[in-house]
């Protein structure tokens, strides 16, 4: 490619940001009108229940109806439905947090909604992930290192070394790409999906004894939402099998944050008969990819043995997932091209 004369730099810059502006101009009044949404289906289902009765029964069948009315759309679950109306619960009192909530993300809102405790904070998150531009995964760091606290420890003074990222879009957000149909344009995001998909067939079709009862499988503790990337059933064992995957090197919190699915399998969604849940963290980074099992403390050595004996064992899902890395990494670098 030819080198621009530095004559005409300055224009061509000047047009780019031009695009640039029009993108997030876009972005943002589809995000307006995506929380005007929700906030309407959340206050026509919060005046049935007070009215007629509703509960998540019927929010369940009226999902099963969008879905079946509209095949293929997407952002229509259940939980998805009664956390609008939980939303408008939380703010219909609340006029002068109007703008802020339609300047977030609905992911933006979901983590304000279910990680604060009070207006204050709340609205404290809102006006924060407003003015630094915070994408979902920014704004979780932030709530879960009690940024609001330390602040108000610190006398107002900021803690030193906020992350100030760049925003790269709000187009990013999962469910603005839900509501508009649009695929991820996120490269992680896409590798993730694609190496799971892959997985899910591997194991279905290596370990035949494999299940599979779905993907990014729903979890609720308290009032937060947690998602497995892919759940099976292990007929032999007869226990759930978690999976759950990170493009990134292993840290230890992944173990901790895995037991607490697997406790909150075995509480919510283990049958009396069946054995302790287990689970396995697959970790691809590019220096190494590491699979580690995550097993009940309460299990017996016996127990531990055999279900060590019976999965599949973690060389073959290391092999198995390095292979899928770079398939899905060759294909995604040549639709790049």
């Amino acid at each position: 490619m030819n080198e621009l004369e530095p004559v005409y730099v300055d224009d061509f810059e000047k047009i780019r940001q031009i695009i640039e502006q029009a993108r997030q101009e876009a972005a943002y009044k589809v995000n307006e009108t995506i929380i005007s949404l929700y906030w309407n289906i959340g206050k026509f289902v919060s005046e049935k229940a007070q009215q007629d009765g509703w509960g998540r029964s019927t929010v369940k069948q009226l999902s099963q109806y969008i879905l079946s009315k509209e095949p293929g759309i997407r952002g229509y679950s259940a939980q998805n439905i009664w956390r609008m109306k939980q939303f408008f619960e939380t703010y219909q009192d609340k006029p002068e947090l109007s703008t802020l909530l339609r300047a977030n993300t609905w992911s933006n809102n979901l983590h304000i909604m279910s990680k604060t405790k009070t207006d204050e904070e709340r609205a404290f998150y809102l006006k924060l992930a407003s003015k630094e531009k915070y994408k979902a995964r920014e704004l979780e760091r932030q709530i879960d290192s009690g940024y609001y606290e330390r602040l108000l420890l610190s006398d107002g003074k900021a803690p030193s070394g906020i992350d100030h990222t760049e925003n790269t879009g709000m187009i990013r957000d999962l469910y603005m790409l839900e509501f508009l149909n649009l695929p991820e344009p996120y490269k992680e995001f896409d590798l993730k999906q694609a190496i799971l998909k892959n997985m899910k067939q591997f194991l279905l079709e290596f370990g035949r004894d494999f299940i599979f009862m779905g993907e990014e499988y729903h979890l609720q503790v308290g009032k937060n939402d947690y998602f497995v990337d892919l759940l099976f059933y292990h007929r032999e064992l007869q226990c759930l099998v978690a999976i759950d995957l990170k493009i990134d090197d292993f840290k230890p919190e992944y173990l901790g944050k895995m037991e607490f699915y697997l406790e909150a399998l075995d509480r919510d969604i283990r049958k009396p008969h069946e054995n302790p849940s287990v689970g396995i963290i697959l970790c691809k980074s590019k220096d190494e990819d590491v699979v580690e099992y995550a097993l009940s403390r309460n299990m017996s050595s016996t127990m531990i043995s055999e279900y060590r004996t019976k999965l599949i064992s973690k060389e073959i899902l290391q092999k198995k997932l390095e292979e899928l890395y770079d398939a899905a990494d060759e294909s995604q670098n040549s639709q790049q091209c």
